[in-house]
């Protein structure tokens, strides 16, 4: 269902039942809630400072190999928001993928 890289993969899909259209029951499958790593519980494997023009998922790229990892650098810097991490000046830190 998810990708073998996506942050929802590895997390338990459960179900519950639900009232659909004429009230008649249906089954709705879900993920569970994935709750964000320990700070600090990832090494970190280098500090970037962010340029002018510089986006996160080419940052992303350069240090984890795939674009789509962004969400990696969200949780090692504790931000909900990626664009959080597009501001010129911070400094970012790239941790070590955790299993």
């Amino acid at each position: 269902m998810f990708d073998p890289m996506s942050r929802y993969d590895r997390l338990p899909t459960a179900k519950m039942t639900v009232l659909g259209a004429g009230g008649l029951p249906r089954i709705v499958a879900y993920k569970t809630r994935r709750f964000l790593p320990a700070v600090g519980s990832a090494p970190t494997l280098v500090e970037h400072t962010v340029m002018q023009g510089e986006r996160l998922d080419n940052i992303t790229a350069r240090y984890l190999g795939d674009p789509t990892l962004f969400w990696r650098l969200c949780d090692a810097n504790l931000v909900l928001r990626p664009d959080e991490l597009e501001q010129v000046g911070r400094v970012i830190e790239i941790a070590l993928p955790q299993k």
